[in-house]
């Protein structure tokens, strides 16, 4: 009865492995190593990101914009050996939303924290001229120290 739970297990683990989304931030690339030479690579929406082949067993993919695509290989036999989930975002780093009553004021925290804009185009990390509250109206400044986040 370990036997087969053993096997069944192991042959489950790459599923596992291929259930887990690559994160890329914007304009920044990733080197993924594949287990086996690829020869079909299929990209969900190349808007989102895009993957260059480094050589057989090496892809590097660079997120293009904002968004959720997915990236299929398969080997010369059709045998799937990478499948995955690729969410592209912005790469300022952990972030945190802070409420303060009806007020919410978002950061960006690499290594310190700073106010992050809220406005479409504005420059990532760029502190916003009034903080968006939930009523749609400007919230109260947030304390001139940064907010401390702890860290797991």
């Amino acid at each position: 009865m370990r036997k087969i739970a053993l096997s069944l297990a192991l042959a489950l683990a790459p599923a596992a492995a291929f259930a887990a989304s690559l994160g890329i931030p914007i304009n920044q690339s990733t080197y993924v190593t594949l287990a086996a030479p690829a020869h079909n690579i299929i990209l969900g929406n190349p808007a989102i990101a895009d993957v260059s082949v480094s050589d057989p067993r090496h892809l590097v993919v660079t997120g293009k914009g904002a968004g959720i695509t997915n990236l299929i290989v398969t080997d010369a036999g059709g045998r799937t050996i990478f499948d995955r989930q690729i969410v592209v975002g912005s790469g300022s780093g952990d972030r945190v939303l802070l409420i303060s009553g009806a007020s919410l004021v978002r950061y960006a925290c690499t290594p310190t924290c700073e106010p992050m804009a809220d406005a479409p185009g504005a420059p990532a990390g760029a502190a916003p001229t009034a903080p968006v509250s939930s009523y749609g109206g400007p919230a109260p400044a947030p304390a001139a120290t940064s907010p401390r986040v702890a860290q797991p």
